[in-house]
């Protein structure tokens, strides 16, 4: 499960966030064997921007799901804080905790210069600053001269994330595992998957090629019901394409139709690997895409308005899988 701590349309960052406990206490139940948070900022729908934060809230109201980072933006951070706050994460909760980590800003331009100053981003520097959180997580060696306390020997298992070929590319060279963000830029998936296969590395943190791909789902008794909750990610969707976005809005009938068809191209092709609909739907949805791209997990993505309804799909998508 991915989530994005959506604030919804009439509530607050603290409703969400209370959501999102419920949501992974759910998944929990249901057998889900990760929650990840994503990093955002400047974004009034999105509650999610002190990422580490939440993974360690959501960590310490559930028992056993791992927790992690989908993705914690490196180029946002240096790499010693980031492994100190992961390392503090993995002592509390030692076996649970996972870090994904992406390249991009994770928000706007201006945004972007407000989090790195004057930071100028190459890049040459986040392969480098990949390593050096890879140096900072594994076992001191004698003599060395920056070490994270809380941090070194944890070994948090380092996921890259990515929705281009330049992640696929450097996780193959590191021998490490590898999510790509189809659930919102889908068109390289097969490319990147093909990628990181074909030039993966065996390394101390993996013997062979693990991918996960993101999956957008709605769920619902019926495929008619699944379409009218879906409008609420086709709205926000359509604020992302068009720069104006805004809380999860509350569902809409017949949205598509009342939109134009540059507007449904946009948000189908954002959305190409969504399965929305019924049990059955998303039973042959999840075979398809497993089919298509072997890979070994989905990471789902639920952005149902009414949180009742949200932990009913994650209930229907959890036994489609079985």
């Amino acid at each position: 499960m991915l989530d994005l701590v959506a604030v919804r349309a009439g509530g607050t960052p603290a409703e969400a966030i209370a959501t999102t406990v419920r949501t992974a206490r759910k998944a929990e139940e249901l057998g889900f064997s990760r929650y990840w948070l994503a990093e955002h900022h400047n974004m009034p729908g999105i509650a999610s921007s002190a990422t580490a934060v939440l993974v360690g809230h959501v960590a310490g109201a559930t028992s056993r799901i791992r927790v992690g980072s989908g993705g914690v933006m490196l180029p946002n951070h240096a790499p010693l804080i980031v492994a100190e706050a992961f390392g503090t994460l993995a002592s509390i909760y030692p076996g649970r905790i996972d870090l994904g980590l992406g390249r991009a800003p994770g928000t706007d331009r201006a945004t972007m210069r407000a989090l790195r100053r004057d930071r100028v981003e190459s890049e040459a520097d986040f392969p480098r600053d990949v390593a050096e959180l890879q140096r900072l997580l594994a076992p001191a060696e004698p003599g060395q001269a920056i070490t994270a306390v809380p941090g070194a020997g944890t070994e948090v298992p380092i996921w890259l994330l990515g929705s281009s070929l330049f992640s696929a590319q450097l996780a193959a060279e590191r021998g490490l595992p590898y999510a790509f963000a189809s659930h919102f830029a889908p068109r390289l998936l097969m490319p990147a998957l093909e990628l990181y296969r074909s030039r993966f590395r065996p390394s101390k943190a993996l013997s062979r090629p693990l991918t996960m791909v993101g999956v957008p789902v709605i769920a619902a008794p019926t495929d008619e019901e699944a379409e009218f909750l879906a409008s609420s990610t086709y709205q926000r969707v359509l604020g992302i394409v068009t720069g104006q976005r805004g809380l999860l809005a509350p569902p809409v009938q017949d949205f598509l139709a009342q939109l134009g068809e540059a507007e449904r191209m946009a948000i189908a092709d954002f959305l190409a690997l969504a399965v929305v609909g019924s049990p059955e739907r998303v039973r042959e949805g999840f075979a398809a895409i497993h089919e298509a791209t072997q890979a070994d997990e989905f990471m789902l993505v639920s952005d149902v308005f009414n949180a009742d309804l949200r932990l009913r799909s994650l209930e229907i998508a959890a036994q489609a899988n079985t």
